[in-house]
């Protein structure tokens, strides 16, 4: 099993890069009049399906969690980048400024991710899927508090600290369900 987190990373992120791609082909970068509270409520709705897909242990739409924990990504790359440019009134960016835009994030979140893997000498990797989503669905209730209390934090890291992590999460998921089961 290959232990390269960065190399790792690198594979998933293309695969959540070219489905946002082909989003913004599909729909233009629609989702620049969003909010981030419904943003915060879109990603909520994946993590809770892989959440409701895994007690009940069938589902009945044919689509699993690989691509949910994928959306999971790239609404919370949207996520960050409302909260730094602000919700527009129309699509107010081209496509090519919107995948500048993501990588920008995912690369700050892959950062991020490096530096806490130096600290935690890579604990996910001995987590479970379901630990994983259940972490994003409390960084998505943290969120809403702070979001519901108009951004205000008293000793907490604010929204985009928790966007990141739950990016971070997701990717941490989508490694263990793609690369290192193909390995086992």
């Amino acid at each position: 099993m290959s232990r390269d987190t960065s190399q790792q990373f690198e594979t998933v992120i293309s695969q959540c890069r070219t489905v946002f791609e082909n989003k913004l082909k599909d729909y233009g970068a629609s989702w620049r009049i969003l909010r981030t509270s419904s943003l915060t409520d879109q990603i909520y709705i994946k993590a809770n399906r892989i959440r409701s897909i895994q007690r009940k242990g069938v589902q009945k739409i044919d689509e699993g969690v690989v691509p949910e924990f994928i959306g999971i990504v790239n609404y919370s790359c949207a996520a960050l980048i409302q909260l730094e440019h602000g919700v527009a009134d129309e699509v107010d960016i081209t496509n090519e400024e919107a995948i500048g835009l993501f990588n920008k994030y995912i690369y700050q979140a892959r950062d991020l991710m490096m530096n806490k893997n130096h600290d935690y000498d890579e604990a996910w990797r001995n987590m479970r899927i379901s630990s994983l989503d259940d972490i994003i669905l409390m960084k998505l209730l943290r969120i809403k508090q702070i979001e519901d209390n108009e951004g205000k934090t008293l000793v907490s890291e604010g929204l985009d600290a928790n966007y990141f992590d739950i990016v971070n999460y997701s990717i941490f998921a989508l490694i263990k369900l793609t690369l290192e089961s193909e390995t086992a």
